[in-house]
């Protein structure tokens, strides 16, 4: 199944826009309420809050080697702005004269001051999502989010922080060209750290420290070439500093989606409104799987020992029972019934379903008479040197990226993601708490059946807040949460996050969560539970009372459990 696509867009400009509507159906005490507690909003324009080009207008990166990739800032389709220095085009995995696997990369330099000798490389899943579903729906320098007018300048942008690259990879995904040939996670890191040699060459950033993050299935890719990087031993190409990876694939998939699904329901059972004769059903298999009592028994703070083999639900070979696997896939199904727009990537979503110009607003494809998409269309293409001949798709259907559609690699928590922790000190792991594609959860369950650091798993509960500090973002089109949005734990250079609100893409749904976090793991700030501002917005006031817990899910289970917190206090809560 594809586990990167794109989700519904949340519009926080709706409540606050429709002060230009008359709410008097909800009475004039809620239209005055609202009225007191609005920002000023404008609906066009541009926020202080973003880096200005360079007063000098030169163009940091552009030489004779990288003439030929460089983008007209002011002539890219549809983008009414000047969208500033940027670079795109092929390169070669290797330098083999006879190569014939090229990468297709966007590059935004960035004008903060802080970012000259660093490099942020981004990467989608899949296997066979492009990248460039991130540069133009979640963190790049303009935003084209599902059923908007046009791009938007965004001011949460990730080049406003540092340099960063969205690659197309591997060979077969977008606008990349070659013939598929890789089986394993490891060839594919080979191949991308022959690539990256290349651009580090052409645009001279010898010495730079390189960040990665992605998410889905760069769960597979980002652990794999930091490791690979950090193998190399060469500072001079591959000097790995951090690492972020979003609701990500680290481990057996039964793990992800299916041993969770029903207390994942149950937790939202608002937005599941079963019958009870459906929920009693799934209710009853999963406790005849074994699913809710496995999960009760490993995800515990700290784990008490490794997990064991076969999974729960399965035969003597460790294969699914029909009669478990189906249980998630009966739940799909039966939800879909009741909400056909439902959007398994984020699961608030619902109907109608919204025009996206990459062609995938949620559980399917999906494109209206007479739309386009953005990066199939000849004119961006030729903005941006494409092949003109290609057909790009989010998502590939063509040749698989791995030969015959099989990635022999082992998932990263159980092999090189322990290594990347331990040798940086520097890893994100963060989880919208609204995704069914990959649940939550699954993240956790990894995360306690992995060592690193000397010890196995989290020692304490992820009960901190994760606070997102507030801002000064007014244009309705880019509007972003504030305050204590989700909990979280740091242990031993591992960070993990839940994102309350957020679904499979957290930057898309949660841009300034997913801001801090970049500040976090560049080092511009040094805490998540804290209140300290936003690098780029200091003057604007942060909350001076008690953060208290984190307000997401850090573990779903049926009914409630005893906890203590640390002021030693009983209380009653459930796993949120």
């Amino acid at each position: 199944m594809r586990l990167v696509t794109l989700l519904a867009s949340a519009l926080l400009a709706t409540t606050v826009e429709g002060l230009g509507r008359s709410p008097q159906h909800a009475g004039k005490r809620f239209a005055e309420h609202i009225a007191k507690r609005a920002r000023p909003v404008i609906n066009s324009g541009h926020d202080q809050h973003v880096y200005a080009r360079d007063s000098s207008n030169v163009a940091r990166f552009l030489n004779a080697n990288t003439a030929k990739f460089a983008v007209d800032g002011k002539n890219i389709p549809d983008v009414d702005f000047d969208a500033g220095e940027s670079y795109a085009g092929l390169l070669p995995i290797s330098n083999d004269p006879n190569e014939d696997g090229n990468l297709f990369f966007w590059f935004f330099p960035s004008s903060n001051p802080a970012a000259e000798k660093e490099i942020l490389i981004w990467l989608n899943g899949g296997p066979g999502c492009s990248s460039f579903e991130g540069l133009l729906q979640e963190n790049g320098p303009f935003l084209w989010q599902y059923g908007t007018l046009k791009p938007v300048k965004n001011p949460w942008s990730w080049h406003t922080l540092t340099n960063v690259v969205w690659v197309e990879q591997p060979v077969g995904t977008g606008f990349s060209t070659g013939t598929p040939s890789i089986t394993s996670e490891e060839e594919l890191a080979e191949q991308f750290l022959g690539w990256w040699k290349n651009f580090v060459d052409t645009f001279s950033v010898q010495g730079y420290k390189v960040y990665i993050a992605g998410e889905s299935y760069a769960g597979f890719y980002c652990p794999y070439i930091a490791n690979a990087m950090l193998e190399a031993e060469d500072t001079t190409y591959f000097d790995m500093s951090g690492m972020t990876i979003y609701d990500p694939v680290l481990t057996h998939d039964p793990i992800g989606g299916t041993i969770p699904v029903v207390q994942f329901v149950e937790y939202w059972q608002g937005l599941f409104p079963f019958n009870d004769t459906f929920r009693a059903d799934i209710k009853a298999r999963d406790e005849k799987c074994g699913f809710s009592a496995w999960m009760s028994k490993y995800l515990v703070y700290p784990p008490q020992g490794p997990i064991p083999m076969p999974l729960p639900g399965t035969d003597a070979n460790g294969t699914m029972l029909e009669e478990c696997e189906n249980i998630y896939w009966d739940i799909f199904d039966a939800i879909t019934e009741l909400n056909p727009c439902f959007d398994i990537y984020q699961v608030a979503t619902t109907c109608p379903l919204l025009y996206d110009v990459l062609g995938f607003p949620g559980s399917f494809d999906y494109l209206p008479e007479g739309g386009q998409i953005y990066f199939d269309r000849a004119d961006v293409k030729a903005a941006i040197h494409a092949p003109a001949d290609a057909t790009w798709e989010e998502c590939n259907s063509g040749p698989p990226v791995f030969l015959n559609n099989t990635d022999t690699s082992v998932p990263s928590s159980l092999s090189v993601l322990p290594n990347v922790i331990d040798k940086t000190q520097n890893v994100i792991i963060a989880h919208g708490a609204l995704d069914m594609i990959l649940i939550a959860n699954g993240s956790l369950i990894a995360i306690q059946n992995m060592t690193w650091g000397g010890q196995l798993g989290f020692q304490n509960r992820p009960d901190q807040p994760f606070y997102v500090p507030r801002n000064n973002i007014t244009t309705a089109s880019t509007l972003a949460a504030a305050g204590v949005f989700g909990s979280m734990a740091s242990e031993r250079g591992l960070t993990y996050v839940t994102v309350n609100l957020a679904g499979h893409m957290v930057p898309q749904y949660a841009p300034s969560a997913a801001y801090r976090q970049l500040e976090f793991m560049l080092g511009r700030v040094n805490c998540m539970n804290c209140t300290v501002p936003f690098t780029i917005d200091v003057d604007t006031p942060q909350s001076e009372e008690e953060l208290g817990f984190g307000t997401a899910p850090q573990g779903w289970s049926y009914g409630f459990v005893e906890g203590t917190p640390k002021n030693g206090s009983s209380f009653l809560r459930r796993f949120r």
